[in-house]
């Protein structure tokens, strides 16, 4: 399998745990004290790391560092807004589409002397 995929596969694996890592306590610990919700979140980091550290690992040996710290940062909105509707119910706001305008820009940025030559 090509590693630029392999990389963006593991990526979207890790940031669904680090979603619920940072998020999911507010749904299913928020009677419970803060630390049980961190000791929580830690656990649940644990596997996120597990896959991030390799996609990492692998990513930076194709991309440059900007360009795979990119790559990550549209994943996490791409992860985080259906999780945000879904699993939390939060409201579908504009926002979501001027943040992810502004992840385009930020992409074609990082990614435009690939795109058009340097």
């Amino acid at each position: 399998m090509n590693r630029i995929l392999v990389t963006i596969v593991l990526l979207c694996c890790s940031n669904l745990f680090m979603t619920f890592a940072w998020y999911g306590h507010l749904k299913n610990l928020a009677h419970k004290p803060w630390i049980i919700a961190a000791l929580a979140s830690w656990g649940i980091a644990l596997f996120e790391y597990l896959l991030q550290v390799p996609a990492n690992r692998i990513g930076y040996t194709l991309l440059p560092v900007g360009q795979l710290k990119i790559i990550q940062e549209v994943i996490t909105l791409t992860v985080f807004v259906p999780f945000s509707l879904i699993y939390l119910k939060d409201k579908l706001s504009l926002d979501y589409l001027w943040a992810g305008l502004c992840l385009l820009g930020a992409v074609f940025f990082m990614f435009r002397s690939r795109l058009f030559g340097s």
